[in-house]
């Protein structure tokens, strides 16, 4: 630092010199007219140059120190008029470097200004970006909420990405939940839960498939590009891993472990139209006929055709 210094000092001060120098051998109008441009070359290089506070007193004091000792040495004018000529361009000088100073520290302020802008930018966008995954995040087993499926059926469903590939819905419930809360107590059905999700999460096929808990006991899955022999290999696989977990209910009338029943509803690729809440209601009715003969089964709606109806 101190080197850079030393070299900016000594080139600007031969700067000056030889500007000055030019003025004084010209003589003459010229004499004083140097002068004068060589304390604007120094006035422009500390304008100009980003340096030091220190260097920029030093260059303006070099300035004003050739100015004063050359003018008094000018046959031309008196001593008087060169000393108030010298203190005339020392107030312009020193104006200068104040302002030159001014200006540094407002552009450092505004530097950081904009450092804590960006940084309280970045940080309410990272908040911004926990509240939205908190607000579409079941709290109790880290998966996606109800919210946040009812939103990815809906986008589905309007880009047409259902009819166009196929769909499946799968309505899992755990069987006899509400003895196993009364038997065990509130935390070990939350215990519960948590693994059944978890088990209900490793059990699809890829990154198509998506899970959510819909509500108490009752998770929701939706199967992209499925059809019913994909839906019910993923039913029957979290059916049986969720037994093979051997899960304490000793209360339930079907084992003395957490089973789940499963209803699936399967939108076939290019078939009559159907809405993702009347396809929910499929599952549902699957869910129920599950429920109804026994539980622990995959049960697939099967839609009445028409012919049949009539």
């Amino acid at each position: 630092m101190w080197t850079e210094g030393i070299a900016l000092h000594l080139g600007m001060f031969l700067i000056l010199f030889s500007v000055a120098l030019v003025g004084v051998n010209t003589g003459g109008e010229y004499y004083e007219r140097h002068l004068t441009i060589m304390l604007f070359v120094a006035v422009t290089a500390i304008i100009i140059f980003p340096i030091p506070l220190e260097w920029s007193m030093a260059i303006g004091a070099f300035a004003l120190g050739l100015y004063l000792v050359f003018q008094m040495q000018n046959p031309e004018i008196a001593a008087g008029n060169a000393l108030a000529g010298a203190l005339f361009f020392a107030s312009g000088v020193v104006a200068t470097v104040v302002a030159r100073r001014t200006a540094g520290i407002l552009a450092h302020k505004t530097f950081l200004l904009e450092l804590r802008d960006r940084s309280r930018l970045a940080e309410l966008t990272d908040a911004n970006s926990r509240l939205e995954l908190l607000a579409r995040t079941d709290p109790l087993t880290g998966i996606a909420n109800r919210r946040w499926m009812m939103e990815t059926l809906n986008r589905v469903w309007s880009d047409g990405i259902a009819q166009a590939q196929g769909a499946a819905i799968l309505m899992c419930d755990i069987d006899h939940f509400k003895q196993l809360n009364d038997s065990l107590g509130h935390a070990e059905g939350d215990r519960c839960l948590v693994k059944v999700a978890g088990i209900i999460q490793s059990s699809m096929r890829d990154d198509r498939d998506q899970v959510a808990r819909y509500g108490g006991e009752e998770f929701l899955v939706l199967l992209r590009d499925a059809d019913e022999e994909d839906g019910v290999a993923v039913a029957e696989r979290i059916r049986r891993r969720v037994e093979a977990a051997s899960l304490p209910n000793p209360r339930s009338t079907v084992g003395a472990y957490v089973t789940v029943s499963i209803g699936l509803a399967v939108l076939k690729h290019g078939s009559e139209a159907v809405s993702s809440e009347a396809l929910q209601r499929q599952a549902d009715e699957a869910l129920y006929e599950a429920k109804k003969n026994g539980r622990n089964q995959v049960i697939l709606h099967v839609p009445v055709s028409k012919s049949a109806s009539t």
